[in-house]
């Protein structure tokens, strides 16, 4: 058996079950069925990258070295099309950046996740999904690109569950949790608010500690404020159940907004995005370092839930890198 940066490549005629034990045995598995790493799948994959073995940094906590090789096996086996290797790659890169702190996530006990968000005309051309159940299953690019990133922790970086991995119950979004921003919405874009501009094709990496859903206070809101209040509510409640009670400093504070429920804030005079940052930071009473970590993120489909992404309590800054 042939081997691709010290993992096994299998033949085309290996037959899928045996495949599967191959790759288990090699502690390369999530759980679920992976796609059988043959050579051809392989080269398909880096076909066109200039400089595959190149080191691009080590990743936590077992320090392994991130190159377009090392990425593209694992985006192989989770399923990923070539032209999504350069996000993984990117997203791999991004969470080596000391504040985004992926040696703790990786490593503690609590329910810490990698969650990766893809912005402008590259989500739209992967098809990663924005609309509907934008965070749950039925979207290939989102489920794929989402593990990649996920195996790519987990088989180079080496958070192996009693190894590096020593959470003390986890949660689902370590399989995988991908989605994309809207670019349609009333609000400025997260690339926009960090001077990428409005449209552009970028990601950013968020070390959270999993997902609440939040409604408006008084059903589908009718004002900004009952919209928002609960969203505060729920920040200063993961607080006290983060542990970051104890701790002085604050970090930053990231939710989802459908498109409804940006709309009906911004047809109130006044709300842009500077002033619900505000209005949660001054209501929130530190919840946040400052009001422009605080970071809406317009996306999801129909309806009037949103998703608050509480901030992993150890300690993480989100990094967006353009594409």
């Amino acid at each position: 058996m042939s081997e691709w940066c010290g993992w096994p490549v299998v033949s085309e005629t290996t037959a899928w079950e045996a495949a599967q034990q191959i790759l288990a045995e090699a502690e390369l598995s999530d759980g679920l069925p992976l796609v059988p790493p043959t050579q051809k799948r392989l080269e398909a994959m880096v076909a066109g990258i200039a400089q595959r073995s190149e080191s691009h940094g080590s990743m936590p906590p077992m320090f392994g070295d991130i190159t377009p090789e090392t990425v593209a096996y694992q985006c192989v086996i989770a399923g990923c099309r070539p032209a999504e290797l350069p996000v993984v790659l990117a997203a791999a890169q991004a969470t080596l950046e000391p504040d985004f702190n992926l040696l703790g996530i990786a490593t503690t006990t609590g329910t810490a996740c990698v969650a990766l968000c893809v912005h402008g005309p590259l989500a739209r051309q992967l098809g990663v999904n924005s609309g509907t159940n934008c965070l749950g299953p039925g979207n290939r690019a989102n489920a794929c690109i989402g593990r990649a990133l996920q195996l790519c922790i987990r088989n180079i970086g080496g958070a192996r569950s009693d190894i590096g991995d020593m959470a003390t119950m986890g949660q689902p979004g370590k399989y995988t949790f991908c989605f994309a921003e809207r670019s349609d919405g009333p609000l400025p874009t997260l690339t926009a608010r960090h001077g990428l501009g409005s449209d552009a094709s970028a990601i950013t990496v968020m070390g959270i500690s999993g997902t609440a859903e939040v409604l408006p206070g008084d059903g589908e809101g009718a004002t900004p404020e009952a919209i928002l209040s609960p969203i505060v509510a729920g920040m200063r409640a993961a607080i006290i159940m983060s542990g970051m009670s104890r701790k002085n400093e604050r970090g930053e504070q990231v939710f989802l907004l459908p498109l409804e429920m940006a709309e009906k804030i911004a047809r109130h005079d006044g709300w842009d995005v500077g002033r619900i940052q505000r209005y949660v930071f001054e209501e929130g009473q530190g919840v946040a370092r400052a009001p422009d970590a605080i970071h809406p993120i317009v996306t999801g489909g129909a309806g009037y839930k949103m998703t608050y992404l509480p901030i992993w309590g150890g300690g993480s800054q989100m990094v967006m890198r353009k594409l």
